[in-house]
């Protein structure tokens, strides 16, 4: 059995065709057990992600309502068939959250048609934005990185602000330029603006935690909870905004 196995290592060695058949097989095998493990992983998730598929289905049933969207009538909801915004679905591959710049990398790339600057949120709110893709690849800055300030608002009164991150807690983000004559209160709900080309108005942060003055004491130094749990998030959409490029030679021919 010896003297065997040195002649099928020698003639594996020694032939192209022998080798490249051991490889195949091999890659085949481990493939398999790569993909047994992760259909086990994925069983014992199922929990969780019914629990969000939950979530998404009673929001949208929630707009379906507050919108008195009908099957047999005239009225539609211009969010429901904006084709201003084209969606796409990936999973996160790599996550980071305890450092001061996080980045994420999502398992979708140019071969997915994603780019730079496209909008990535969960199903309970904003994730991060595309930095750089590869093929099959993309790097995702993350709302927990102190490079990027997203604009975004009171949902009672409409009172813009910048969205920003401290670096302290993963849980919260800082909402800052908020007026004082805004009505601000504990408990009140933080979305985007939709005056940027990135995401649409609408998508969830978070609640106001705590907040005060500014040291002018002219604005609003706001602490947001947020929706999501930037710990755990796997599954995301991917956000196009299809009329970007007509905005931004808009903007550039000013």
């Amino acid at each position: 059995m010896l003297l065997f196995g040195f002649s099928l290592l020698f003639t594996i060695q020694s032939h192209s065709y022998h080798k490249s058949k051991f490889i195949n097989s091999a890659n085949f095998l481990t493939g398999g057990v790569y993909n047994s493990l992760n259909n086990v992983s994925n069983y014992f998730n199922l929990k969780s992600q019914n629990r969000l598929l939950s979530d998404e289905n009673k929001r949208l049933r929630s707009l379906l309502l507050n919108n008195q969207i009908k099957t047999d009538s005239a009225y539609v909801d211009s969010l429901m068939f904006d084709k201003s915004y084209q969606f796409y679905t990936a999973s996160i591959i790599k996550n980071s959250y305890s450092l001061s710049n996080n980045i994420l990398t999502l398992n979708k790339g140019k071969n997915d048609s994603i780019k730079q600057d496209f909008g990535v949120i969960s199903s309970k709110g904003i994730i991060g934005i595309v930095d750089k893709t590869s093929s099959n690849y993309s790097t995702v800055i993350s709302i927990l990185n102190a490079t990027i300030s997203i604009s975004a608002k009171l949902k009672k009164t409409n009172h813009l602000g910048s969205l920003i991150w401290d670096g302290d807690s993963s849980e919260f983000i800082q909402l800052t330029d908020i007026p004082k004559i805004a009505p601000v209160k504990i408990g009140d709900t933080i979305i985007t603006s939709g005056q940027s080309s990135i995401f649409p108005k609408g998508i969830p942060i978070g609640v106001i935690d705590e907040f005060q003055l500014d040291q002018a004491e002219n604005y609003y130094e706001i602490n947001v909870k947020l929706f999501n749990d930037m710990t755990s998030v796997e599954h995301v959409y991917i956000i196009e905004n299809v009329n970007k490029e007509e905005i931004k030679n808009l903007l550039s021919n000013k």
